[in-house]
């Protein structure tokens, strides 16, 4: 009976969640560090220069 039964999840289907989640996330990651090289970090520093700017 046990080897009859086909209602669990296919090792497959299985490999397929699992892909799609890390090539999502990659790609999550790949665009948050695009933001923050090109965008945030550029004025983040500049700022953090111009906070610890004793001679004004």
């Amino acid at each position: 009976m046990a080897l009859t039964n086909n209602h669990a999840e296919g090792f497959v289907d299985t490999a397929i969640k699992i892909l799609m989640a890390v090539v999502i996330g990659a790609l999550v990651l790949a665009g948050l560090y695009m933001l923050f090289d090109k965008t945030v970090l550029p004025t983040l520093t500049q700022r953090i220069k111009d906070m610890f700017n004793y001679a004004g």
